[in-house]
């Protein structure tokens, strides 16, 4: 039997993911990492994607109120193996801990450009064209 080519997902990958995400962010929302950066930014972990073999996850963060993102993804990836070793406790089901990336989330300035496009005169008078026709 052959496996699927298909390049999404599969449900056991999802379930994973937000698995990790949810322990990720309970050590992060515990204060255990001890690192100035970290503790003094707001870090909303949007998703984790885990590879195929679910020994790799990369977290998509959004550091809140901060505008360098780069500094604090520095810091957390600084960080990834002693966060690596407190996911323990919660993912003591999982075979391999994974080793844990941390990349910063643009799905918000890409939803903020759209809102833009969709919002800028060119496109409305457009669409208020539409209305005039029918």
């Amino acid at each position: 039997m052959t496996r699927p080519t298909s390049s999404a997902p599969s449900q056991r990958m999802l379930r994973v993911g937000e698995q990790v995400r949810a322990a990720i962010t309970q050590v992060l929302q515990r204060g255990e990492v001890r690192d100035d950066i970290i503790e003094a930014t707001v870090i909303s972990i949007s998703e984790v994607r885990m590879s195929p073999d679910l020994k790799i996850a990369t977290a998509y963060v959004t550091p809140l109120g901060v505008s360098d993102h780069s500094i604090v993804i520095e810091a957390l990836n600084r960080r990834a193996k002693f966060i690596r070793g407190r996911l323990g406790p919660q993912l003591r089901q999982m075979k391999y801990m994974p080793e844990v990336r941390f990349r910063d989330d643009t799905s918000f300035d890409n939803y903020k450009k759209i809102d833009e496009l969709l919002r800028s005169p060119e496109v409305s008078r457009d669409l208020d064209g539409d209305n005039d026709d029918q």
